[in-house]
C-alpha cells in the first residue's frame, strides 16, 4: 500500500482572492467583512489600540487620513471594492504588528494593490478561511452576532428566490429597469430605494463612452 501524502495546505493568497467576488459593499457591510477575517485569522494583537476590529466610523477616519481610498459614489450610494477591503486589513494587521497610524502613511503612500495583497495574505496566513467558512457564517447569531447576520446577509443564496412573487422594479435610468426580489439581501440588508439606484447608475456610467 502506498502511505497517504500530507494534506494539502491552503494557499492564503488564494483564499483571500475568493473574498473579491463577493464586491461590491456598502460601509457596513465592509466593516462587518473585515472584522469576521480578522477575528478568523488568530493573529494576536500586541497593544490594546489593535485590538478592536474595524467600525463603520474607524473606516471613515481611513479614509479621511487617506490611508484607504475613498468609496466610488457618496452618501448612502457609496460602495466600497475588494481593493477598500485590502486596505482596511492591512491597516488592522499593521497596528497589530506595533506600527502607528503615522508610519502606515509614508509606509503606504507607493504601496501597489498587489503588493497590498500579498502582505495581507501572508500576515492572515493559512488559518484564514473560504468565505464560505467563516466561523461567523457557521453559527450565526453568535459570538459577534451583527457582524455574523450582515456577513450572512451577502454571503448566503436567497432561498425561494425562484418562486417568490414578491419583487420590486426600479427605474434605473430610460430604458434600463431592474428587478430585485424583495428577499435578496440588496433589499433585506439595504431597503433604500434611491441608494440602490444611484448604485446601478454608478456601476453603468463606467460602461458608457464619453
Amino acid at each position: 500500500m502506498t502511505a497517504p501524502g500530507p494534506a494539502a495546505v491552503s494557499d492564503p493568497l488564494t483564499t483571500l482572492r475568493e473574498y473579491r467576488a463577493l464586491a461590491p459593499w456598502g460601509l457596513r457591510d465592509l466593516a462587518a467583512l473585515a472584522a469576521g477575517i480578522l477575528d478568523a485569522s488568530g493573529v494576536v494583537p500586541i497593544n490594546a489600540a489593535a485590538r478592536a476590529l474595524p467600525s463603520e466610523r474607524t473606516i471613515r477616519f481611513y479614509v479621511a487620513r487617506g490611508l484607504v481610498n475613498p468609496p466610488d459614489g457618496r452618501g448612502t450610494a457609496a460602495v466600497y471594492s475588494y481593493r477598500h477591503l485590502l486596505q482596511v486589513l492591512a491597516i488592522k494587521l499593521r497596528q497589530m504588528e506595533g506600527a502607528t497610524l503615522e508610519a502606515m502613511i509614508r509606509e503606504f503612500t507607493d504601496l501597489t494593490g498587489d503588493l497590498i495583497e500579498r502582505r495581507v495574505a501572508a500576515a492572515l496566513g493559512a488559518g484564514l478561511p473560504r468565505p464560505d467558512r467563516l466561523p461567523l457564517l457557521q453559527t450565526p447569531g453568535t459570538g459577534r452576532g451583527r457582524v455574523g447576520r450582515a456577513v450572512l446577509g451577502w454571503l448566503a443564496p436567497v432561498e425561494g428566490a425562484a418562486e417568490s412573487a414578491v419583487c420590486r422594479r426600479l427605474l434605473v435610468a430610460p430604458g434600463i429597469e431592474v428587478i430585485i426580489d424583495e428577499q435578496h439581501p440588496v433589499i433585506r440588508l439595504n431597503g433604500d430605494s434611491a441608494a440602490i439606484i444611484e448604485a446601478f447608475r454608478q456601476a453603468l456610467t463606467g460602461l458608457i463612452p464619453p
